[in-house]
């Protein structure tokens, strides 16, 4: 007869093909039940973004199936995102993981990309926030198509929700025809208040959309929070490229991973054709990321359609999922979970 510790003996040499151990020593089998041949069993995956939930099920059903006597093999699955164990060490939030996401300069659409991130890991159902720390040019009310956040309550602050996000902008404290003229000092109270100040929930994932360089909210950002990892966006040419190195540089030096690099801007596909134009260049984001050893995650096309989207307040992988740009968003966000899963369970953080 079949039991338990059978079960877990075959599933022990099933190999999560993103993390590279086996489903029983990350321990993502649980609740194993066995009747008249018949084994159910949840598999408990590390990000709900999973992109191998697939691969996994068939393999762990083959492994169960060889014992002799079982003759149904039922998958459940639930999701468990490990936490960067730092953040409750310094933090008194229920956040799990923290992703900044950052360009060297101007006008390369990080904006853009931590908007779509945020909306497209939130549509695996993981609880996702996004915090605008572009304290001098807040676009993100404008993109997720929010101009106002709920009314505080007992001295706190709460998020506006926009498409399965909770975003906290300084958009919405200030009229949006008055520039912010703040030194350093204000910028860094700005940005720990946002942590503080504000009433987030439980996440899984905090996005934070930050100021292009290499500033005063860059190391605010990092003496206040422990960051997970860095997501460093560019543009295929040399000139964003280099500034982009600058970016990754500033990271490396704060001690914070790189989860990769988004190349934004890629070859723009004609509508009409099909031809594919190389408007910005092509491969710089590639060749960057392998020159500095770090993973490279995408290269998002140009689409009008994604421009559109951030001036109407409708993402790209909302309206257009499928899309070349959504679709290509949407594989990014999926690749950032389970880079994030990699970086804590490496590091023992559950």
């Amino acid at each position: 007869m079949v039991t338990e510790k059978d079960v877990l003996g075959v599933l022990s040499k099933v190999k999560d093909p993103e993390l590279h151990r086996d489903l029983v020593s990350l321990g993502m089998v649980k609740d194993i039940a066995i009747n008249d041949g018949k084994v159910s069993l949840t598999i408990v995956l590390t990000t709900p973004a999973c992109p191998l939930t697939n691969m996994i099920e068939q393999q762990a059903k083959a492994a169960v199936s060889q014992l002799r006597g079982v003759s149904e093999v039922d998958v459940q699955w639930e999701s468990n995102v490990p936490s960067d164990g730092r953040i409750a060490g310094r933090m008194n939030l229920p956040l799990r993981n923290t992703i900044a996401i950052s360009s060297g300069k101007g006008g390369v659409g990080k904006s853009t990309i931590a908007a779509n991130l945020a909306v497209a890991l939130a549509q695996t159902g993981a609880c996702v926030g996004l915090m605008d720390a572009d304290i001098y040019g807040p676009n993100i009310p404008m993109m997720l198509g929010v101009d106002r956040m709920p009314a505080p309550r007992d001295g706190k602050l709460y998020p506006a929700l926009a498409y399965g996000l909770r975003v906290m902008s300084m958009g919405f404290l200030v009229p949006p025809d008055q520039p912010v003229i703040w030194r350093g000092p204000m910028i860094h109270s700005a940005i720990r208040q946002f942590f503080s100040d504000v009433d987030w929930g439980a996440l899984d994932y905090m996005v934070i959309d930050l100021p292009p360089g290499t500033g005063d909210a860059q190391l605010t950002l990092a003496q206040s929070v422990p960051l997970t990892g860095a997501i460093i966006v560019t543009t295929p040419q040399d000139v964003a490229l280099g500034d982009a190195v600058k970016s990754l540089a500033m990271f490396r030096t704060l001690e914070v991973p790189i989860i990769g690099i988004v190349e934004n801007m890629g070859s723009f596909i004609c509508p009409h054709c099909g031809q594919a134009t190389d408007i910005f260049g092509s491969g710089g984001g590639a060749r960057m990321a392998t020159r500095l050893g770090v993973p490279f995650l995408g290269s998002v096309p140009i689409d009008p359609r994604v421009r559109d989207g951030g001036d109407s307040g409708r993402p790209i992988v909302e309206d257009d999922p499928d899309g070349p740009a959504g679709a290509t968003l949407r594989q990014i966000a999926r690749d950032v979970a389970a880079r994030i899963s990699v970086i804590n369970l490496a590091t023992g953080d559950q």
